[in-house]
Formats: C-alpha cells, structure tokens, sequence
C-alpha cells in the first residue's frame, strides 16, 4: 500500500467520518485503491456525500455533472489531487 500524503491523510478522514465508517480508519485507506466498487464498498450516495463535505470543508462545489467525475473520483490520490488544484486559499 502507498503511503498518504497529508492531504489524503485529512481527505481519508473527512470521507471516514462523514461517511461514518465505523471499520474503517483512515490510514486503512490505499491511496490508489478504487473509491467505488473496491474494498469500502461506496455507492453514489456515498459520493454525494463526499462531494457535500468536500464543498463545507475546501470551500468549492464538486458538480454531479462534471463529466471528469469518474476520473475524480477513481481513488483517494485522484480526489485529493483535484481538491488541492480547486480548493479556496
């Protein structure tokens, strides 16, 4: 598994509790591995969910009809990465 950086580090915690992921800790989470359909077993609602804490948390909307979505939200990394190139300063 590939190591956290400190801002997926916090994203992991963000999606842990607003998601209420009472088996999972953060640091469980793999960079890499698959948001959706891998081992945290998240659906769409999930998503919005993420996308709502995200939006409270970094101050910007994650837009159910962004067509780049799937490739957002692919993986811990993918997320994180997009957060920090939109994120308010």
């Amino acid at each position: 598994m590939a190591e956290q950086t400190a801002a997926q580090s916090e994203l992991a915690t963000l999606v842990v509790t607003s998601l209420n992921l009472e088996d999972t800790q953060p640091g469980q989470i793999d960079p890499d591995a698959p948001l959706f359909g891998g081992d945290l077993g998240l659906d769409s609602i999930d998503a919005l969910e993420i996308a709502l804490a995200v939006s409270k948390r970094y101050g910007f909307q994650l837009r159910s009809d962004n067509p780049d979505n799937k490739r957002i939200f692919t993986s811990l990394r993918t997320l994180s990465e997009h957060i920090e190139q939109h994120r308010a300063s």
